[in-house]
């Protein structure tokens, strides 16, 4: 969350950027209450003051009844601090409240913008969109054909937007994830394979909503745990309550989870198959680093994101993510969108990653700090976290991409050591 103090004296700022943002959040109102709050304090700290006086003086009375009285004037004041306090502590927990709800600063250059139609492109990638003289196949329909994914046994098993893998699609995701486990490694990170399940204050840490009506978040009924909609949340709670070294930073993780949303009111063609369910596999990169780095850091992940995908010959672009459609966490956030020839009715570009510097937003919230050597105090880490690869949403960039006129699909060439094989529908 955003420090108080920066609320109260950049109010307008704040208050602009909410709007940007499009968050309902009543900055005026959080000012105003602080302000009661703090005169409540002054209270409390005189009301403390008068009765800790009275309390020394009940020696120095003259006589029993005196004794008596000062005993009182003692116990009211007393009664009128702790009145006090709770008035206090009630407001305290409002102005909580109204914090918690404001997200970050956002990027000054960021483009403004109520959703992702505003999203600026940055660049596009090193391979052109493909041109097909066949009557192109989607991921579903070649899925069915090499007996690759089945929608309608997961629907029996667990409903809509679950799914089986099968044959050659189980090697598909196995060799994505090793492929991008690899590059990542290559480039300095630490794999991690993280919980499926984390507790609930530390979604609210990192930014999450578990429980109400707006979560897309799958809860576990009479337990404070909730089932992770993305690694950045395991990986982030890691550092919850922790001081590091300076010299430690920064840390860049390289997380393998499961990823479960209940994605509510996802639905149409764009968003069939694949593109939108409720679990999938991603490996995620996460980074803690001291304010002076953030910046570099988030170049340097989605660098990292573009290597992965022109390695894979997937054409996408780079857009820079406007204010409506940034998420509470995020300071700033670029997206990597890859062509989708079976995504909508002449093909679509469709998201597949996203790197986010969540500058100390999330860090306040863990209470994750950082100490240099020779200096007192701590300050609060800054936190990083980009997409690798979201197998379920690559898959489909690698079907649709690679077919061929036959129906068969070529595999990429990064991927054929773990795949075995250099085209799925026939032997190669």
């Amino acid at each position: 969350m955003l420090d108080r103090r920066f609320i109260l004296e950049h109010a307008d700022q704040v208050a602009e950027n909410c709007r940007n943002r499009g968050v309902d959040a009543d900055v005026a109102q959080l000012v105003e209450l602080e302000q009661r709050r703090k005169a409540l304090l002054q209270e409390i700290q005189d009301l403390n003051q008068q009765a800790n006086t009275v309390s020394k003086s009940i020696g120095q009375a003259k006589d029993e009844a005196e004794r008596e009285a000062r005993k009182e004037e003692g116990r009211h004041l007393r009664e009128q601090k702790d009145t006090k306090q709770k008035e206090h502590d009630e407001l305290d927990e409002q102005i909580g409240d109204i914090q918690s709800g404001i997200p970050n600063m956002t990027h000054p250059a960021a483009p403004i913008g109520e959703d992702d139609k505003s999203n600026l492109e940055l660049r596009r990638g090193s391979t052109e969109v493909p041109s097909f003289d066949f009557d192109i196949l989607d991921h579903v329909e070649l899925g069915q054909k090499h007996d690759m994914i089945d929608f309608e046994a997961g629907a029996r098993i667990a409903g809509a937007g679950f799914y089986f893998l099968k044959n050659d699609g189980v090697l598909l995701e196995l060799a994505l994830q090793q492929y991008a486990v690899q590059h990542l490694v290559k480039n300095g990170f630490t794999p991690v394979i993280t919980p499926d399940l984390a507790y609930t204050e530390i979604l609210h840490g990192t930014g999450y909503i578990p429980r109400g009506p707006e979560t897309q978040i799958y809860s576990i009924e009479n337990t404070n745990l909730n089932l992770v909609a993305t690694a950045e949340i395991t990986l982030g709670g890691m550092q919850a309550g922790q001081t590091v070294d300076s010299e430690q930073l920064p840390m860049k993780l390289c997380g393998i989870s499961h990823c479960f949303r209940t994605e509510a009111g996802a639905a149409g063609r764009a968003t069939r198959g694949l593109y939108r369910v409720h679990q999938f596999t991603k490996v995620e990169m996460f980074a803690f680093t001291t304010p002076d780095d953030s910046e570099e850091m988030l170049e340097h992940f989605c660098g990292i994101e573009c290597d992965i995908f022109d390695g894979l010959g997937i054409p996408y672009r780079v857009v820079d993510t406007a204010t409506g459609d940034l998420g509470g966490p995020a300071y700033r956030k670029y997206d990597l969108e890859a062509w989708m020839p079976g995504r909508g009715d002449d093909g679509e570009f469709g998201e597949v990653t996203s790197t986010s510097n969540c500058t100390d937003f999330q860090a306040r919230r863990l209470n994750a700090r950082y100490k240099v050597k020779g200096e007192k105090g701590t300050k609060f880490l800054h936190t990083l976290n980009g997409t690798a690869i979201a197998i379920s949403r690559a898959i489909i960039a690698v079907m649709e991409n690679y077919q061929q006129a036959d129906g068969s699909i070529v595999v990429p060439e990064a991927l054929r050591p773990w795949m075995g094989k250099e085209v799925i529908g026939h032997e190669s």
